[in-house]
Order: structure tokens, then sequence, then C-alpha cells
């Protein structure tokens, strides 16, 4: 698939050949799934001596032959997702690395064929590659937005639903109308440039990029807002750290107070420390220009 000529190794179970080397030019995806085409399938028996020599002894030939044998499957699936206008090669190639992850972690003692555990995982990787590539703006970002998106591309039969389909596929896929309606509307959007793509200037005011963008996101405000937040922090502790305990006591009382309270007034704190409401007034404005001198060495 990489537009290089491919030769595979021969490998055996018994005497039966399982991985036939690839004879042509692998440089198309029609040759791929030619050579794919011909590889046999392996026996349970086979699938099963060649996992536990993997699982076991980490015997990657055993590994890469369960891989061959199963990359018609990955072509298989690949081709039911070809209305998503992706290159089928692409396709195929995501879903022969949900091959792979599914190969790693096959445990022949599950019961099951190796056949049926896969195709979860190639549908996995194949999926995610859908979603990634969809669109700019992905259309789905949770587990169940995936899940009706796929159900929805399969079930619409026209570009535009009526009321009563939007009703009888939100029954079939057991989810809300509103649901179905939402990711129609995603689906049915196309991206449109961030920026303006021509010179006219007055319609570079209408381009996303003008709307989109915050002022809070420039640097010159990231700096400003993080020398304010260190102001706010170091700067204040450091000043109230320079104060005596009395003058601390009124400045908190006065300016640190919460916000779901009242700032102590001058006679309160006066009758607390046994002195004039003036005085108070005037430790609290030595204190405020104390505070004020350390707090420029974090400006």
């Amino acid at each position: 698939m990489n537009g290089k000529s491919a030769k595979m190794p021969l490998a055996t179970v018994g005497s039966r050949a399982l991985t036939p080397a690839f004879t042509g030019s692998l440089g198309n995806i029609e040759a791929y799934i030619a050579e794919v085409n011909r590889l046999p399938i392996l026996t349970q028996e086979e699938e099963n001596r060649l996992a536990k020599d993997y699982q076991e002894k980490n015997d990657l030939m055993a590994a890469q032959q369960l891989i061959m044998s199963h990359l018609r499957l990955v072509v298989s699936v690949a081709r039911s997702y070809l209305g998503y206008g992706l290159p089928h090669a692409d396709l195929i190639q995501e879903g022969n690395i949900g091959l792979m992850k599914a190969v790693k972690r096959f445990n022949p003692d599950m019961g099951v064929r190796l056949v049926s555990y896969a195709i979860h995982w190639i549908k996995a990787e194949i999926h995610e590659y859908i979603l990634r590539n969809w669109r700019m703006v992905k259309v789905a970002t949770t587990k169940a937005q995936r899940k009706l998106f796929f159900n929805l591309r399969s079930h619409k039969t026209s570009d535009t639903m009526t009321k009563a389909q939007v009703t009888e596929l939100a029954d079939k896929l057991n989810v809300k109308e509103e649901e179905v309606l939402e990711m129609e509307t995603r689906m049915g959007g196309h991206d449109i440039a961030l920026e303006n793509q021509h010179d006219d200037d007055d319609d570079a005011n209408f381009a996303p990029i003008s709307y989109l963008s915050s002022e809070n996101a420039e640097p010159t405000v990231i700096l400003e807002n993080r020398q304010h937040d260190r102001l706010q922090s170091e700067g204040l502790t450091a000043a109230l750290d320079k104060l005596d305990a009395r003058s601390r006591r009124i400045i908190e009382a006065r300016w640190l107070h919460q916000d779901d309270g009242e700032p102590a007034t001058l006679h309160e704190l006066a009758a607390e420390f046994g002195v004039s409401a003036e005085r108070i007034r005037q430790i609290e404005n030595a204190a405020l220009k104390k505070m004020r001198n350390t707090l420029q060495t974090f400006s």
C-alpha cells in the first residue's frame, strides 16, 4: 500500500502454507486487495496454536500469521465505510491497526474465534479515524454521539428529514427526537474558513476570526493578569507580614473582611484596642502607606 513491491515470507502450520509471498506490485489498492484475498484462512486449531505461541512465547511470526490471515476481514469492513468520502486505502490502514491491537489482546481460551473478537477493534479504529477527519469541527465527541452519528448515516435515506422520519428514526435508535435533529444539523453543516479569504475589508468583519478571538488571549493581557495575580497573592502576603499585629488586625478588619460581612468601623476597632477612632485612622493610614511601599517591589 506504500507504492513499493513487497515480498512476504512463506510460513506454514504443518504442511499448509499460510502466508504465500505477495507476487505483484502493491502500488494500488486493487492490487493489494487482490493479494489479500489470496491468503488462506486459518482453521480454529491453527488459530489457537498460533495465538498461544504469541501469548506464551512472544512469537512475532505467529502474530504476523494471525494478522495476515485476517487482512481480508479489514478490507471487507473498510468497504462498508466508503460513504464517508475518505480514501479506501486509509480506511484499510486504520482497520489494520485495529486488527493488530486485537491480535495483541486476543486470548484463545475465551472460546471465540479471532474474527469475532477482531471486528470490534477494527471498527473502533475506523470510527475514530472517520471522526477525526470528518470535519475540522468535530460532529461527535461523546460515546453516545458517536453511536448516533454512525447510525444516522446508515439510516438516512435523503438529505433532509421530515418530522415523521425523525420520529421513526428516534424510536428505532431509542434516542430523543431532539438528539436526532441536533446530529443531523451537525452533519449537514459545512466547514468555513476561520479567516476572510478575500481582500474586501467589509467582509473581513464577518469572518469567524473577528468575533471568535478573545482579548484575554493576547500575550500582553496574559502577562498583565499574571502580574496582577502575583501582586494579589505574594505581594499582599509580604506586605501584611511587615506590619505589627495591631496594624495587621486593623487592615484585615477594614479591608480584607469576608465578602458576606461588613468592614469594621473605626469606632468598633477603637473600642477593641482602647484608643480613639482618630488613632485607629492614623494607624490605618500608616499601615496602608507601608504596604504600598512593599507592593511596589512586585509591580
